[in-house]
């Protein structure tokens, strides 16, 4: 496969699952800025928006406050935001018209279907039932695309490619996201483990579709310890980092027996995510939870340029 093929693959899949996650990171927020005074005044859910997107800076350079109306703007339609929903979700059409006959009938219709829809949607449609719309029309477009690509795709390297994309995303959003709660959310001189914290790690684990899966493994109230484990180390939740480098360890070493050799990436992913089977969650918040996600994005952010090295140049 030409490198252009695979870099058009690579990050179709990247945007296609960051306008995703930038959709649920929205979506959480708005929850969060819900709540009844009585259980904070003092949240600053919008800015921890920003700072799960990492784009707290870019925001700052363009607006001069984070209200509901800029962040969501910002966030779901800026030009200035290269991460923006609706940038995403061009860039991912962008992607797949270059890549068009590398694609299945489903995979094209989905991307095209979606980039055709968003014109319907306004950065002037700010109450929260015409926002909820497009947060699940951007989700539900996530999900069809993943769908398509697992039920019409060869397993060949295009498939590949697509699913490295997905996972090395998918990864860092866990990453930051759980680093942003621990750290940026809870408001000076709230209590731990109060009403306000167990709507926010609530909300948390509503945005990555984790609340239901974290009762049935468990079978006990929300505590910050346990949230953690089943977003950083628990294989069978889909959206863990373990789970993530379960399944880039996997799809590079697919790449690996196709092309007939391996390289940095599959070493780097194989390390990674050994670290990860071995980790418990005691040394995790010994050594520092904010030091340890703040290490593995680090750490995705290698692996992402070592692909890029071994494969999309």
């Amino acid at each position: 496969m030409l490198s252009r093929t695979a870099d058009s693959l690579y990050w179709l899949s990247r945007y296609v699952e960051r306008a995703e996650n930038t959709a649920r990171i929205i979506d959480a927020a708005s929850r969060l800025a819900a709540l009844p005074a009585g259980y904070g005044s003092a949240t600053n859910e919008w800015e921890s928006a920003l700072a799960a997107t990492g784009s707290k800076e870019n925001f700052a350079a363009h607006y001069d406050e984070a209200t509901p109306e800029t962040v969501v703007d910002f966030l779901a339609f800026s030009p200035q935001n290269p991460s923006s929903i609706k940038n995403c979700l061009e860039n991912a059409r962008t992607n797949a018209r270059s890549v068009r006959t590398a694609l299945t009938t489903e995979l094209w219709e989905t991307i095209n279907s979606a980039w055709l829809e968003l014109k319907n949607y306004s950065p002037r449609d700010h109450n929260l039932s015409r926002l909820a719309d497009f947060l699940r029309f951007v989700k539900q477009t996530s999900l069809s695309f993943d769908g398509s690509a697992y039920r019409t795709m060869l397993r060949s390297d295009s498939y590949c490619f697509t699913r490295i994309g997905v996972y090395m995303e998918r990864a860092d959003a866990t990453a930051r996201i759980l680093d942003v709660k621990y750290h940026v959310l809870l408001p000076p001189g709230a209590q731990v483990g109060g009403s306000l914290d167990y709507f926010q790690w609530s909300s948390i684990l509503r945005s990555v579709s984790a609340l239901t899966a974290y009762h049935w493994v468990y079978r006990e109230n929300l505590k910050p310890w346990l949230v953690a484990d089943l977003l950083i180390l628990n294989q069978q939740m889909p959206r863990s980092i373990a789970s993530c480098y379960e399944n880039l360890t996997r799809y590079l070493d697919m790449l690996a027996r196709h092309y007939g050799r391996q390289g940095p990436s599959q070493r780097h992913a194989r390390s990674t995510f050994t670290r990860l089977q071995n980790a418990n969650l005691d040394d995790v918040f010994q050594s520092g939870l904010h030091e340890f996600l703040s290490e593995f994005i680090a750490d995705n952010n290698r692996l992402g340029s070592q692909i890029n090295e071994q494969y999309l140049i």
